[in-house]
């Protein structure tokens, strides 16, 4: 679980080590609202039990703005095409973070 929350949050934060996704609601903001929104995901750290029940730092909702935020990292082989077998081992796995609206979920 911690070297999975460890990548994770380099992902989150730094937006290597795997894919970030916009969602069209965060792409139709415009490239200076979509930066904000990405740096607002990497500074979250309100992980709580609730919204972070196994630890690993990979979804959250928060308001920014006047919206509701989403962000949630899938864990996925190197082809992209099924799940990760060990989430903790890089060599194995492509994290792929989606940002979005929470009414895109």
């Amino acid at each position: 679980m911690q070297e999975i929350r460890r990548l994770n949050d380099l992902l989150r934060k730094t937006h290597s080590d795997g894919k970030v996704l916009l969602s069209a609601g965060i792409t139709d903001l415009g490239q200076r609202e979509a930066a904000q929104v990405l740096a607002a995901v990497a500074n979250f750290d309100d992980f709580t039990e609730d919204n972070d029940p196994h630890g690993e730092h990979d979804c959250a909702l928060f308001d920014w703005q006047e919206h509701r935020i989403m962000f949630k990292i899938d864990y996925y082989d190197p082809s992209l095409q099924y799940h990760s077998g060990d989430p903790a081992d890089p060599t194995i796995t492509t994290r792929v973070m989606t940002v979005m609206f929470a009414s895109e979920y």
